[in-house]
């Protein structure tokens, strides 16, 4: 069904949703959405880094209980 929209059909939908709306309901939608985008990304950032830092510790960790050969 919608494989045969086009760039016609998608023009005609996006003026609907102007004159439905209005200019700034839309603006501010948008303005909402980019603000949510950022946040996701924001998170996913401080997600790896945390993973990072839970390896580096982890690993750290192995490295003072694994024990030392003697050089005798």
């Amino acid at each position: 069904m919608l494989n045969n929209i086009g760039l016609p059909g998608i023009l005609l939908i996006a003026v609907v949703v102007l004159v439905l709306f209005g200019r700034g309901k839309i603006s501010g939608l948008m303005g909402e959405v980019g603000k949510g985008i950022t946040s996701f990304k924001k998170g996913i950032n401080e997600g790896k880094a945390e993973l990072e830092e839970a390896e580096q510790e982890a690993v750290s960790d192995v490295k003072d209980v694994t024990p030392e050969k003697d050089k005798s």
